[in-house]
């Protein structure tokens, strides 16, 4: 479930525990959660038949987020040609790397390919024996991992759009302008807030260099936002620290990405419409586009069911361990939000824990979008409209 749901919380070491063919197993696993399940049936529907029925079509469109139906097959044909040449760009720049650590060439090559895999689709599974703490002070292997973990949480429609119109950012869509201003102040908050907690913590950015502090910040801007992967001991951080990872963890990445969570722009549409209340104006106007009200109420939808899954889980966790609330709140958004940032207490939780981080997995991964989806087909028009009254908020 870990690895079908992107997400990385794991009971044993994936590079000493498993053999090479149970590591494949976990690789293929990532690749199907990442392309997302749906998306790959149409895929394969489409290799099979070389064209697309509508139910197909339908379900590939709300998995992919664009409204463009009938260019759907070229649309699955550029989802996996993306995500295969990213995964084979970030392979080729971790293999010198792992040829330079005196693996073997067999070795290095399945090393770098799974850590491509692992990054690109945010899964959080390392396959390093000791995993990324000998390298919080490496700028080559940390650096592919901040820019593929990146590329895969921005989303499909995102990076093809931004492909399409490279050189016409004012042809972009309100989706992809949201995503991307987004992301990248929630990465920038993340990146300062740990660097302002951290910094003088002996037992994470306390004991290294100033560049590496930054390389690190940098790292934990992106990580929290789904791809799980900390060159530091995520257990000994502040708590102040593991709150505001809650939050962006709880946030995610872009829709239609590798990435978890309740999705940066349905924050985005809260944020936006919180701001016009404020200033007390009619419309929630954003880059010269105005966000209908339905977009509004789903956001809250989803942000609301997320939260209730979130907070029923943590009420099971704690009446079945002895851990404090901080950490169980960690562990419990990590796993809904398919990220895989653990305090260390995952291996030891009761085999009753364990299933309710595996239900929240599945959840997380699935429940939101399929929810925002149901939800946004189940618009009925009514001729009979009730009185319209104003109950008192605040």
């Amino acid at each position: 479930v870990s690895a079908v749901c992107v997400t990385g919380l794991t009971t044993v070491d994936t590079a000493t525990y498993w053999s090479p063919f149970g590591q494949a197993v976990i690789a293929a696993g990532i690749v199907v959660g990442g392309l997302g399940v749906m998306t790959l049936a149409s895929i394969l529907a489409f290799a099979v038949s070389r064209h697309l029925g509508l139910t197909q079509r339908m379900l590939a469109t709300q998995e992919t987020g664009t409204g463009a139906m009938g260019q759907i097959s070229t649309l699955l044909k550029a989802v996996i040609a993306t995500s295969l040449t990213m995964q084979a760009l970030l392979a080729m720049m971790f293999l010198p790397r792992f040829l330079a650590m005196g693996i073997d060439p067999v070795g290095a090559v399945w090393d770098a390919v799974f850590m491509a895999i692992s990054v690109f689709n945010n899964a959080g599974f390392v396959i390093l024996p000791e995993g990324l703490a000998p390298h919080v002070t490496d700028w080559w292997m940390l650096i592919p991992i901040i820019l593929g973990t990146t590329v895969g949480a921005i989303g499909f429609p995102v990076i093809m759009d931004v492909a399409k119109n490279l050189r016409s950012p004012r042809r972009w869509r309100l989706h992809t302008k949201l995503t991307l201003a987004t992301y990248l102040i929630l990465a920038f908050v993340g990146a300062l807030a740990l660097a302002l907690t951290e910094w003088h913590n002996p037992a994470t950015l306390g004991s290294i260099d100033t560049p590496s502090k930054i390389l690190n910040a940098m790292l934990a801007g992106v990580n929290s936002r789904s791809s799980g992967l900390s060159a530091l001991d995520v257990g000994a951080m502040q708590s102040q620290t593991h709150f505001v990872q809650d939050i962006l963890m709880m946030i995610g990445g872009g829709s239609a990405s590798t990435a978890g969570g309740v999705k940066v722009t349905t924050f985005a549409v809260l944020v936006l419409a919180v701001i016009a209340e404020a200033r007390g104006d009619r419309d929630i106007e954003t880059f010269g586009r105005r966000i209908p009200t339905s977009t509004v109420r789903l956001a809250v939808a989803v942000s609301l069911l997320g939260l209730a899954m979130v907070a029923i889980s943590v009420v099971l966790l704690l009446s079945m361990t002895d851990h404090s609330l901080d950490v169980i709140l960690f562990e419990t958004v990590s796993a809904f939000a398919t990220v895989g940032l653990s305090t260390g207490v995952t291996p030891t939780l009761p085999v009753g824990a364990k299933y309710v981080l595996i239900a929240l997995m599945f959840a997380g991964r699935t429940g939101s979008m399929t929810v925002a989806a149901a939800l946004a087909l189940r618009e009925r028009s009514r001729v009979i409209r009730m009185p319209e009254e104003q109950p008192i908020i605040g």
